[in-house]
């Protein structure tokens, strides 16, 4: 197992499936030495890595429209001025009120990026998972206590000179000194982490871009036999490591084997 991520960077502000901040040590050491370099994810989910990393260049994406709008609020000086309670009946109130304003599209709304927050924190797991009609559909997450946070300046002065975009990573524009950190869905069946699915057929489309970046690449995902073999096939170097489960619906808390693919060092 890897150390224990750095304690003076900035922690992510929401909670999230296959966080990656336990793999922040491995990541610094490929950093360092290219810390001039912009830093490029394709998959930035909770943040946890450019927090960690801190580069002064990011481009940062994600298909996650919800998302990609609680961000770039924080940029603007986001202030939670809603409600917030540990309540059933009010964390389900309020995710018809989310799922009202992407109906009447008002996604990207400061309300919406509230609410998206408030339902990160009070739903189970820091799950993100919607239904076929674009509907966040988490239940409610049975939390003794939650602290959620109110003072958000920190998040703004960091991440107000960093590019945020949403769509498919094929429309990044990248340079060629580009230092990429890509964590997709992983390959398991669960893959409706926005509204259209993760297949297998981005997972290949997604390595095949990679693959051709003239800079240094970091590619990590579940480590399944098709993944791995994927990845080698395509010039990676690989490294299987236990990775911390945080999500099981059996209880079981074993490690999980993930695979670090590099390219270019």
């Amino acid at each position: 197992m890897l150390s224990s991520p750095p304690v003076n960077t900035l922690k992510p502000l929401l909670k999230w499936a296959g966080g990656k901040r336990w793999l922040l040590p491995k990541l610094l050491e490929l950093w360092q030495p290219e810390r001039d370099s912009r830093l490029v994810e394709p998959f930035m989910g909770s943040l946890s890595v450019a927090l960690g990393l801190r580069p002064n260049r990011a481009l940062l994406n994600d298909a996650n429209i919800h998302l990609v709008n609680l961000y770039r609020h924080l940029q603007q000086g986001l202030s939670v001025e809603i409600d917030m309670k540990n309540d059933r009946h009010f964390y389900y109130e309020m995710r018809t009120q989310f799922n009202q304003l992407t109906r009447t599209e008002k996604s990207h709304t400061s309300e919406a990026a509230q609410i998206f927050y408030y339902l990160n924190r009070t739903g189970f797991n820091g799950l993100c998972r919607f239904n076929n009609s674009g509907e966040f559909n988490v239940p409610f997450g049975k939390y003794k206590t939650i602290n959620y946070a109110t003072d958000l300046s920190d998040y703004q002065a960091t991440l107000r000179s960093w590019e945020i975009t949403v769509g498919d990573f094929e429309g990044l524009k990248l340079e060629p000194g580009d230092f990429i950190y890509a964590d997709p869905p992983y390959d398991v069946q669960f893959t409706k982490y926005s509204q259209d699915d993760f297949t297998w057929e981005d997972q290949l489309r997604l390595t095949y871009w990679l693959a051709k970046h003239p800079g240094k690449v970091v590619l990590s995902n579940q480590a399944t036999d098709r993944i791995v073999d994927l990845y080698q096939d395509c010039g990676f170097t690989i490294d299987i490591v236990d990775a911390p489960r945080r999500i099981s619906c059996n209880g079981d808390r074993r490690p999980a084997k993930e695979v670090i693919a590099c390219k270019g060092f």
